[in-house]
């Protein structure tokens, strides 16, 4: 089951382009039919693949028959005219027309994986190397293991078999626990306890159900329980056999979880779009009309999350939060670079929208993640780049300022240029001479207060009571330090360029003098 708004912003990554009427938000597609030419009608389904049909009109009018809601249709000439266009309107039948550098094999890979392949799990689609992966488990805590999601069904178990209890042969060959042995389990409180902690959980032989003695653990990332290892085990594991499997139960979570965001086509069609459009390597206008960004100004949120234990887990899982719901329902559209996610939300001159939705995605990580960010300033498509180097130089601001709010670049650039200057400094050395050199020295040497005074004379704009006020001190005692200082280091302060490299100097070398 698949929106069918959905499968068509899929479609036209690979070639294919919608006409005919307005697609109904919220149709949804269950089931695919295929023509026949050799035969005299076309079995019903919700999308028609027209092959070997080369006259638009006359699919559209077979998709009718069909009761579906969209045809494909693959002309190998240009895109369909007025009269296709026309039956489609007439009949509230979708029109996509592949691209003739299309094969219908490829298109029909992809309808059918979407529409009939498209269920997951609870912890994801099952990947391809889980079985290998339940191996290297088994043989580092020396018996056979199972691999199952939260409803005990098994997404894969280790060829090593030992000493193989009819409980563990029915459950494989069952594809899940037998119900009988699931509701002991539940009734013991196994499956409580799992849901609860990520301790492993010892679970003594259970006769009556074929089954000998068991050590299960859960897989998780945060707060959601992705399902469990169960190890078929002679009595409880020692500290080392404990800990792999605690281990194993962590690199199974972050493969579940790798696994549930690349084999989302849609995430990966989205991060792909709005990767290139952030490097400014596509067309802003297509790129936009695909994503469903409007011409409208937008940010870039730069978002960055840890854990102190699992090192890439984190980024994951905020780009899966980034991007839970579908597309037409979510107000940002994401990717992911690295270590940081990357989302281009609909937000002006106020930037409150992405603090809003910053504040939501935190809220549904786990508590234990740290979080950093940053917000770029807004700009339309074709500017988004910009925006992603501002939401960058944001983000490095928060991150070495963790205490304080999220930075946006157009309201803290004054913070963030000042950052810049630190960052480009610290390539080079400081200046070993010059009057902020000079007057350091001298308050390392005798005990004087001339930097932070000078600092706060110029933040005062030469005016001596506001500095005072600033320092805490009496106004002439401002007036004698400047004028002693005057005579350790050739200040200059007459001069405006001068005044400023001082600020400057000062930030950049000597931020907490």
């Amino acid at each position: 089951m698949v929106l069918l708004e959905r499968l068509v912003t899929i479609l036209g990554v690979y070639g294919a382009r919608p006409a005919g009427p307005r697609i109904p938000e919220g149709t949804v597609v269950r089931s695919v039919a295929v023509h026949d030419p050799s035969e005299e009608t076309t079995e019903p389904g919700d999308v028609l693949l027209a092959v070997g049909e080369r006259d638009p009109v006359r699919a559209v009018g077979l998709a009718h028959d069909a009761g579906a809601s969209a045809v494909m249709v693959r002309t190998g000439a240009g895109e369909p005219d007025g009269p296709a266009l026309g039956a489609a309107r007439e009949h509230g039948v979708v029109l996509l027309w592949v691209a003739p550098e299309v094969s219908w094999s490829q298109v029909a890979g992809i309808v059918f994986g979407m529409v009939l392949e498209g269920s997951e799990t609870e912890s994801g689609r099952g990947p391809s190397d889980m079985p290998t992966l339940a191996d290297s488990i088994a043989a580092r805590v020396g018996g056979p293991l199972t691999i199952e999601d939260p409803r005990s069904r098994v997404l894969a178990y280790s060829a090593l078999q030992g000493s193989a209890d009819r409980a563990r042969l029915d459950t494989i060959l069952g594809r899940r626990v037998p119900e009988g042995l699931r509701d002991h389990l539940s009734s013991a409180g196994v499956h409580a306890r799992l849901a609860a902690s990520d301790e492993p959980v010892y679970v003594p032989p259970a006769e009556e159900h074929g089954m000998g003695a068991r050590t299960a653990v859960a897989v998780r990332i945060g707060r959601e329980f992705l399902g469990s290892l169960w190890l078929s085990c002679s009595g409880p594991l020692s500290a080392e056999h404990a800990r792999s499997l605690v281990e194993g139960a962590r690199t199974v979570a972050l493969h579940l979880l790798r696994t549930r965001v690349s084999a989302d086509l849609e995430r990966q069609v989205e991060s792909d779009l709005v990767g290139r459009l952030l490097e400014g390597g596509t067309d802003p206008t297509e790129a936009a009309v695909r994503l469903g960004l409007t011409a409208a100004p937008h940010r870039v949120v730069a978002l960055q999350a840890h854990t102190p234990e699992e090192r890439h887990a984190a980024t994951l899982v905020a780009f899966e939060r980034a991007t839970t719901g579908f597309g037409w329902s979510r107000p940002g559209r994401s990717t992911v670079f690295g270590s940081t996610v990357y989302t281009v939300l609909p937000c002006g001159a106020d930037s409150t929208a992405a603090r809003e939705w910053l504040a939501e995605t935190v809220r549904g990580l786990p508590a234990h993640v740290e979080v950093h960010a940053g917000i770029g300033g807004p700009a339309d498509p074709a500017r988004l780049s910009e925006s992603r180097r501002e939401a960058d130089e944001s983000l490095a601001l928060q991150s070495v300022r963790p205490e304080r709010e999220v930075v946006a670049y157009d309201e803290s650039w004054d913070e963030v240029l000042l950052h810049r200057l630190r960052t480009s400094s610290a390539s080079g050395r400081r200046p070993a001479d010059g009057p902020v050199a000079d007057l350091a020295r001298h308050d390392g040497a005798h005990g004087t207060r001339f930097v932070p005074t000078l600092r706060a004379w110029l933040r005062a704009q030469g005016d001596p009571v506001e500095a005072a006020r600033m320092l805490e001190v009496h106004p002439n005692t401002v007036r004698n330090r400047m004028r002693r200082m005057s005579g350790v280091a050739a200040l200059d302060l007459d001069d405006p360029d001068r005044r400023l490299a001082l600020a400057i100097a000062l930030e950049v070398h000597l931020p907490g003098a």
